[in-house]
């Protein structure tokens, strides 16, 4: 996500094409989708917004499929669909959420952290048990609605007597979710009611303390949601409002805050501000500080970045990790950027993201999460590994039970990712923004109602098939992300070949009259890559297509006390038994200090790809399912070992002094790697 794709977007590139073709059908490669006009059919563009060239589709126009579906299954089965009995502060008796009044406990993050999440997750699976279960809080939650215009917990801060609004943030998101599930108009009341409310206080009251200061981008968003909705003038001051009472997230060379959450979701606020100020500086500072952080701390692979809790100067190795709840925000933020920008870089990181990091910071069966994952991660145990990470405690510990940021957070990351699959566009057509398998349902063109079915096993596969059902002939364009490490994508339509040029990091555009069973066929072949971290020491990470690659450790897994084991402020409800929800240690049962060898040449001289059969569970995220391998050539590298903390040290400088023979070494995604060596040393062919 260079400088370079960042000018380009913010002086509104205009739209490049090649290797268009005669006829009804227009292919042409685009830098991003025509932002000219507006969609007919879903809100989006609404003047004096700079206008979007995507709108996001209403929740239920997409279905997941294959091992989306199954992760989605999972995480119902798992622990976001069990949390409401589990976590203390779900529990419904004296729950200030539930409350007309707003009085009671448990009236802070906790609540809309888990709803966003577990909401959206049965919107998207069409779940009556959990839809039942979302209407219960959906319903409290609308009639907290106060004569003032306030809703929600009555909570206010000892030193001033200020209101903390953090909280309402969050469950706006909730009821935006609500109305475009529903369209129910008492959404819309209560949210012009309380931004009302909002915009009357002097600044003395707004945004008055340390989280809701640092993250009023969070309620920016809303505003922009409801405008686009209502047009109501009333809304653009309050933005204004918002955005001067928030942290400065446009400091040079600088943030408000390093803490890493706060990162992931609070850098994107200028760009959110952008749509309102027309300022090409705002949306700029967003680009800035994604590459200020990923230059000082994230030198690595998996898209995210060396928090821990705090960034630290210093600690940019590999093994500094990433809280869960940054991963999931940072997902967040990824596709809330792609539809304001159209910058296809977006979606790149959000798969990287999703695809590499996410996944290993939860169990297989969504039963148990840690609070802090690295790229090279070799013991998960219930020890301490401070001062080495920046948290005391049992931070690298799977504990359902614990950390109860994100034990409650982590929910949106695969519903909201579900979401964001397919993009309506402004010129009422559709683009299939982020690949994975699905449908999608939708209106374009003149209104006519069609349904895309994308089969495919991305990105454990190089190939999107599309088969178009709709009742008649309609005319709508069709856009198709080719992802930037993708040089050379091929496609067909019906069977024959559409000449569509290099596109890498553009949009593939097709214009033309569809008709029922229109097939296409995407195929973005995988690069075999290595690439090298300068700032880590030259160390390596291999990557394939999306995917990146950690070494296959052999892993002894135990199950203990989750409640004995838990980080300082856990709390569960009575009559959980810790027993049906243990903690997992991960341990390693082979040596994982390998330096890879890798000769001067083409890098498949060194490394090979292996395809293994398709899991039979359609899971492909752990070390025996995954259906494709790499094997490397690597040696020991003695001198890498676990330090004083008991995490791995610093990557050594490469080239690194080795012993032993040369050996083949496996190669698994990272994503299925949940103890993992994902940037490694290098040792000179010899």
């Amino acid at each position: 996500m260079g400088h370079h794709r960042a000018i380009a977007i913010v002086a509104a590139l205009a739209l490049i094409s090649a290797g268009r073709i005669r006829g009804d059908d227009a292919a042409s490669r685009v830098a991003r989708p025509d932002d000219a006009g507006g969609n007919s059919y879903y809100p989006g563009n609404r003047a004096p917004l700079v206008r979007s060239p995507f709108v996001k589709l209403p929740i239920g126009s997409i279905r997941p499929k294959g091992w989306l579906l199954e992760y989605l299954g999972r995480q119902r089965t798992g622990l976001t669909g069990h949390l409401g009995g589990i976590s203390y502060w779900l529990q419904k008796r004296d729950n200030a959420w539930l409350s007309r009044e707003g009085k009671g406990v448990h009236g802070w993050e906790e609540v809309p952290y888990w709803l966003r999440g577990y909401g959206d997750l049965a919107y998207v699976l069409d779940d009556p048990a959990m839809l039942a279960e979302t209407k219960v809080w959906i319903e409290a939650i609308i009639g907290s609605a106060r004569p003032n215009g306030d809703f929600g917990p009555d909570r206010h801060f000892d030193d001033d007597g200020s209101r903390d609004y953090w909280p309402n943030m969050l469950v706006l998101y909730c009821l935006e979710s609500h109305y475009e599930h529903s369209g129910d108009p008492r959404v819309i009341t209560l949210m012009t009611r309380y931004f009302r409310y909002l915009l009357a206080l002097p600044d003395s009251k707004l945004l008055t303390h340390y989280w809701q200061k640092i993250r009023g981008g969070d309620n920016l968003y809303s505003v922009t949601w409801l405008y686009e909705r209502t047009g109501d003038p009333f809304l653009l001051d309050l933005g204004r409002k918002l955005h001067r009472l928030t942290s400065n997230w446009e400091m040079h060379d600088d943030l408000p805050s390093w803490h890493n959450v706060n990162i992931a979701q609070g850098f994107r606020e200028p760009a959110t501000y952008y749509r309102q100020s027309g300022d090409p500086a705002d949306l700029k500072a967003t680009y800035d500080d994604f590459h200020l952080v990923r230059q000082r701390y994230g030198q690595v692979p998996g898209g995210m970045f060396g928090g821990d809790e705090n960034c630290r100067p210093g600690h940019g190795d590999p093994r500094q990790a990433i809280e869960t709840c940054g991963i999931v925000e940072q997902m967040l933020s990824d596709e809330i950027l792609l539809r304001i920008t159209g910058d296809s870089s977006w979606a790149d990181h959000c798969e990287d993201v999703a695809f590499n990091t996410f996944p290993a910071a939860v169990m297989p069966d969504f039963r148990g999460f840690r609070y802090l994952t690295a790229p090279n991660l070799v013991l998960g145990d219930e020890k301490s590994h401070s001062p080495g990470l920046d948290n005391a405690g049992s931070c690298l510990l799977m504990n359902p039970l614990s950390s109860r940021c994100c034990q409650h957070n982590l929910s949106i990351g695969w519903p909201y990712f579900a979401e964001n699959l397919w993009l309506g566009t402004s010129d009422n057509g559709l683009c299939a923004a982020i690949y994975a398998p699905g449908a999608v349902s939708a209106r374009v063109g003149d209104g006519a109602s069609v349904t895309w079915d994308e089969e495919t096993r991305y990105p454990f596969s190089d190939t999107i098939r599309l088969v178009l059902h709709s009742g008649k002939r309609t005319a709508f364009p069709l856009y198709l992300r080719v992802p930037r490490w993708c040089a050379q994508p091929s496609l067909t339509l019906n069977g024959k070949r559409v000449p569509v040029g290099a596109a890498a990091g553009d949009y593939i555009r097709i214009s033309r009259t569809w008709s029922d069973g229109d097939t296409i066929v995407l195929r973005l072949p995988f690069p075999l890559r290595v690439r090298r971290w300068a700032a880590n020491g030259a160390s390596a990470t291999v990557d394939y297509g999306p995917l990146s690659f950690s070494l296959d450790i052999p892993t002894l897994s135990e199950h203990i006390d989750s409640a004995r084991t838990a980080l300082r402020g856990a709390a569960w409800q009575a009559g959980v038994r810790p027993a049906d929800w243990p903690a997992t240690i991960l341990r390693p049962a082979a040596p994982w200090n390998y330096a890879l060898v890798l000769p001067g040449g083409p890098v498949g001289d060194a490394l090979s790809v292996e395809w293994r059969p398709w899991p039979a569970d359609n899971f492909p995220f752990t070390p025996g399912s995954s259906p494709l391998v790499i094997r490397a050539r690597a040696r020991r590298a003695p001198e890498w070992t676990l330090d004083q903390y008991g995490l791995a040290s610093p990557v050594p400088k490469s080239p690194v002094a080795t012993s032993g023979p040369t050996q083949e070494v496996t190669l698994i995604p990272m994503g299925a790697a949940r103890l993992r060596i994902s940037a490694f040393p290098v040792s000179v062919d010899r």
